[in-house]
C-alpha cells in the first residue's frame, strides 16, 4: 500500500483511510467493531463531522485510551465564531480528545481569510494557538471556491469529490495541491455508489501520490474489502483503464451525485435519490428501488414547486428540476416494462 504526506502537515499515513459518515447510520455496538476492525487492518486516518450526528461519539468511543495512534479530523459547518467555539469543544468532548488532528470548515461556500470580516479564520488560528487543533483544513463541493482556497496559502488540506469520474479541472486541482503542497484528502471516491468496482476506484487513486481518499464505510464486508488492499493494492491495468475509459463514457455530461446539500426539498421530494434513480436502477440494481415506498417518492416529483431551491444549492451547479423530470420519465418506463432492471 502507498504511503501518503497530507502536504505541510507531515501527517503521513497508507492511502488508505476511513470516513465515519456512514457509521451514522449504524448500531453504536457494530459501529465501534468497525472502527477497531480498520484499525488493526492498518488503517489509520479516520475522517468525521460534526454534522454526521453520532459519529463522532462513536469514533470517541472507538478509540478512547489510544489517541496517540490515529489520526483524527472532523469539521464544522459554523458561520459565526460562537458557533464554531460550541462545535468545535463538542467535537473534542465527544471523541473523547483535547485535540484534533485536522480541522476543517464543512462545504465552505467561500474561501475564509483573515480580516474577511466573519471572524472565522481567525477562530481557527486561535484554537490552533491553543493547541485544540493542530492543522487548518477545509472542505467544499464547487471547483471554484477549492481552487481558490489551493492558491491562497491558508490552509494545510483540501477535501474535494475525486474519483476516476473526475473531470480534467479536478485532476489539475489535485496537480495544483501538490504544487502548492496542499494536502488533498479524496471524498466521494466512490461518486456517492454509482461506481461500483472498487478495484478500479483504488486502482485510480495509486497513481496520485498526494492523494489521500476517505472511503465511506457501513459494513464489514465493505471494510474487509477496502482492508485486503492494503497488500494487495490494485494497480493499473490496461483492464481496468479500459473500465474505467468505458464508465466515463456512459456518465458522461451531467449526473446527480446523492450528496443531499440540495435538501430538504420544499415539496418533500428525496432529491438525492429521486435525481439519479435512472443511473441507480442500472448500476446498483435493487428491488429496493421499484417498491411502493419509492414509487411513492418517485409519484412526489409531480408536485415539484419550480422555486430552483436545489438549483441555487446545487455544488456542482445541477438544473435538478430536469433531472427529477428526466428521471421521473425513465423510472415510469421501468414500471411499465419497457426498460429491465
Amino acid at each position: 500500500m502507498n504511503q501518503v504526506t497530507l502536504g505541510t502537515t507531515g501527517i503521513t499515513v497508507c492511502q488508505n483511510a476511513f470516513g465515519a459518515l456512514p457509521v451514522q447510520r449504524t448500531q453504536k455496538t457494530e459501529a465501534i467493531r468497525l472502527l477497531r476492525r480498520a484499525y488493526e487492518g492498518g488503517i489509520r486516518f479516520f475522517d468525521t463531522a460534526r454534522a454526521y450526528s453520532d459519529s463522532e461519539e462513536k469514533l470517541g468511543e472507538a478509540f478512547e485510551g489510544m489517541r496517540d495512534k490515529i489520526y483524527i479530523a472532523t469539521k464544522t459547518m459554523a458561520s459565526e465564531p460562537e458557533e464554531f467555539w460550541e462545535q468545535l469543544e463538542t467535537s473534542l468532548r465527544l471523541l473523547k480528545t483535547d485535540y484534533i488532528d485536522i480541522y476543517q470548515f464543512h462545504c465552505a461556500n467561500r474561501c475564509f481569510r483573515p480580516d474577511d470580516g466573519t471572524g472565522m479564520y481567525e477562530c481557527m488560528l486561535e484554537a490552533k494557538k491553543q493547541g485544540k487543533i493542530r492543522h487548518i483544513g477545509i472542505t467544499a463541493h464547487k471547483i471554484q471556491i477549492a481552487e481558490e482556497c489551493a492558491e491562497s496559502g491558508l490552509y494545510e488540506t483540501l477535501q474535494f469529490p475525486f474519483s476516476y469520474l473526475s473531470s480534467e479541472k479536478e485532476i489539475a486541482l489535485v496537480n495544483k495541491c501538490r504544487e502548492k503542497n496542499v494536502g488533498f484528502i479524496a471524498m466521494k471516491g466512490l461518486a456517492g455508489g454509482l461506481i461500483t468496482r472498487s478495484d478500479a476506484a483504488m486502482a485510480f487513486m495509486t497513481q496520485f501520490d498526494n492523494v489521500l481518499p476517505i472511503w465511506g464505510i457501513q459494513r464489514a464486508n465493505e471494510l474487509e474489502e477496502w482492508l485486503s488492499y492494503m497488500e494487495n493494492t490494485p494497480e493499473m491495468t490496461d483492464e481496468i483503464s479500459e473500465f474505467i475509459r468505458r464508465e466515463n463514457e456512459e456518465l458522461s455530461g451531467d449526473f446527480c451525485r446523492g450528496c443531499g446539500y440540495c435538501m430538504p426539498c420544499p415539496a418533500g421530494i428525496l432529491i438525492n435519490n429521486c435525481a439519479r434513480m435512472a443511473l441507480m436502477l442500472r448500476r446498483a440494481p435493487s428491488r429496493f428501488w421499484l417498491t411502493e415506498e419509492m414509487q411513492a417518492e418517485m409519484r412526489k416529483i409531480e408536485n415539484c414547486l419550480h422555486c430552483n431551491q436545489c438549483v441555487q444549492k446545487c455544488p456542482y451547479e445541477l438544473d435538478t428540476p430536469e433531472l427529477l423530470k428526466k428521471n421521473y420519465e425513465d423510472y415510469k418506463r421501468v414500471l411499465a416494462g419497457e426498460a429491465k432492471v
